[in-house]
């Protein structure tokens, strides 16, 4: 016997348990027992299973979802490690001929007064160290600025006094500094670092020749009123 909805033989089993008895049939009875469509839910039903703010807060959660943890990556750390060294010229320093010779204090001053307070970190309300590196025939090969103090003292040590002039291979130096206060005349302390230098400059084998202590005006303009010089000879 052919269904005559699906066209299938009665005595084959239908789908859904149909059985013998056709499409029809089976419909009825699914139909009669309430089965044929689930009945969806009712209103207030669908709203208790939603996440409102009113069901959240009832069911004593926050209102709002708990928000990730931002967590700061530590940035990685390499260890030091050795580095390849040497010493670069920072600006050529045009100079005429007369004063690359340094064998006298005016010289040395006057060459001061040529480069130093051209230099960007010079000031002349402070105290500042400057080292003149010569060769052997005492012609200046440059300077290089060690360190800056306040108004009436500063810090040096003969380790950064021949720092460089190792490195550029001076035969002789001759340390400067300024004295803001006006009185160029050297302090004790002047002549304490005059001799730490040179029995420094002894065992490097690099002559310290004078250390000079320049008075500098608070004007724009750069005079040397007076020159000290505590040479070796006047050591005690």
């Amino acid at each position: 016997m052919v269904c005559a909805c699906c066209h299938s033989v009665a005595d084959a089993p239908l789908p859904g348990g149909a059985g013998t008895r056709g499409c029809v049939s089976f419909g009825a009875g699914l139909l009669s027992r309430g089965g044929g469509e689930e009945s969806s839910p009712a209103p207030s039903e669908r709203n208790a299973k939603m996440n409102t703010t009113e069901n959240l807060i009832a069911n004593g959660c926050p209102a709002t979802a708990p928000q990730p943890i931002n967590k700061i990556v530590k940035p990685i750390k390499f260890p030091a490690q050795p580095q390849e060294w040497k010493i670069v010229s920072l600006r050529e320093c045009p100079t005429p001929d007369t004063l690359q010779r340094c064998e006298t204090p005016d010289q040395a001053a006057a060459y001061w007064k040529a480069h130093i307070p051209d230099h960007p970190y010079f000031n002349p309300e402070c105290e500042c160290l400057v080292v003149f590196i010569l060769n052997t025939r005492r012609r200046i090969k440059g300077h290089y600025l060690v360190s800056i103090g306040t108004m009436d003292t500063i810090l040096c040590h003969p380790r950064e006094i021949f720092r460089l002039a190792v490195m550029a291979s001076a035969s002789a130096i001759i340390v400067c500094h300024n004295h803001p206060s006006g009185d160029p005349t050297p302090s004790e302390a002047d002549i304490k670092i005059t001799r730490d230098l040179i029995r420094a400059g002894q065992l490097l084998k690099i002559e310290v020749l004078d250390t000079l202590s320049l008075d500098t005006p608070a004007t724009s303009a750069f005079e040397v009123l007076d020159i000290s010089i505590t040479s070796r000879s006047r050591l005690p």
